[in-house]
């Protein structure tokens, strides 16, 4: 007879090592899995209470570790951490790709036309709220207010910067016109989730000791997390926007596009797509999403002080970068 699971496996970390790049792609590749989005109610509902049994110390009979891991990586990719709540659909980490893949395969496909520039800027804008949304933190939650400013003002910024370019390449290679719809996601990028986060630049992110207990906020700890988030954002972007269009700058030129116009967003969507199932979880891992540095590093003195008086065998602090 199998024994039975022990109870002192942490589960309120990845499974892999959090500390190396490889260890955080491992992570951010089940994270990231699309196969996720097509899981059902019973088998949500089933790893739901697999975790929350094993975090009062109840081991269902005959699970192994292999399913417990199995379950926490389900039960993540459909719960909110903080509010427990089940997440919007599109608005979860496993439906990043399939929903990016066709957003951008159409902003890339259709960036000619002021018309279709608005509409696939808009659609992008609207789906980045609800990621952001979805993903919010419980601990500064997003307002009404803050989500609608962060919207406007990255969708005007995207249009603006697409609409500009546009113009200005008009004279240039096509093969310059293609990148138009990246330069303008970038620039959302740089507006929108500054502004979503606009309350941790403001007051600080929460920082811990190395056993989660809280010691304080710091506002130059959430200028470093959003500034890498914002980073990874941008590479997250690029292989799907940057690639595509040197080869479907290629292969409309040959007879089979030109008989088949229609094929060509089907297979920039292929080809995004095929980027982006590498690009998201690789540039999720490349900064630590629970970073960690010395009490003297990069924290406003007052809090230094705050937490030598407090706390005063502290040596390292933690914070969560986010996504």
């Amino acid at each position: 007879m199998a024994a039975e699971l022990s109870t002192s496996i942490n589960i309120k970390e990845p499974r892999w090592d959090q500390s190396t790049l490889v260890g955080r792609a491992k992570h951010f590749f089940t994270v990231t899995d699309p196969r996720n989005i097509l899981l059902t109610n019973e088998q949500l509902a089933h790893a739901h209470k697999i975790i929350t049994d094993y975090r009062q110390g109840i081991v269902s009979p005959g699970l192994t570790e292999d399913e417990l891991w199995r379950a926490k990586y389900v039960f993540d990719s459909a719960f909110h951490p903080d509010t427990g709540e089940k997440m919007i659909l599109i608005g979860r980490m496993s439906a990043q790709v399939p929903m990016n893949m066709t957003i951008t395969g159409c902003m890339m496909t259709f960036y000619k036309t002021t018309p279709a520039v608005l509409f696939w800027q808009w659609i992008n804008q609207s789906f980045n709220a609800i990621v952001n949304y979805t993903n919010r933190s419980g601990d500064a939650p997003i307002t009404v207010s803050q989500l609608g400013t962060a919207y406007v003002s990255a969708t005007t910024g995207a249009v603006a910067t697409a609409l500009g370019l546009n113009a200005l390449t008009k004279h240039v290679s096509p093969l310059i016109g293609r990148f138009v719809p990246f330069a303008a996601v970038a620039a959302a990028n740089c507006i929108n989730i500054p502004l979503m986060r606009q309350r941790e630049l403001q007051h600080g992110i929460p920082i811990t000791d190395e056993n989660d207990n809280r010691l304080g906020e710091s506002t130059k700890a959430a200028q470093q997390a959003i500034s890498q988030v914002v980073v990874s954002r941008i590479l997250m972007a690029s292989p799907g926007m940057a690639i595509p269009p040197f080869l479907m700058n290629h292969l409309e030129k040959k007879a089979f596009l030109k008989k088949f116009p229609w094929m060509s967003a089907p297979i920039q969507v292929s080809l995004v797509g095929f980027c982006l199932v590498f690009a998201t979880p690789l540039c999720c891992a490349l900064f630590p999403q629970k970073r960690t540095s010395s009490l003297h590093y990069r924290l406003e003195p007052e809090l230094q002080e705050k937490i030598r008086a407090n706390h005063s065998g502290v040596e390292r602090v933690y914070f969560n970068k986010g996504l």
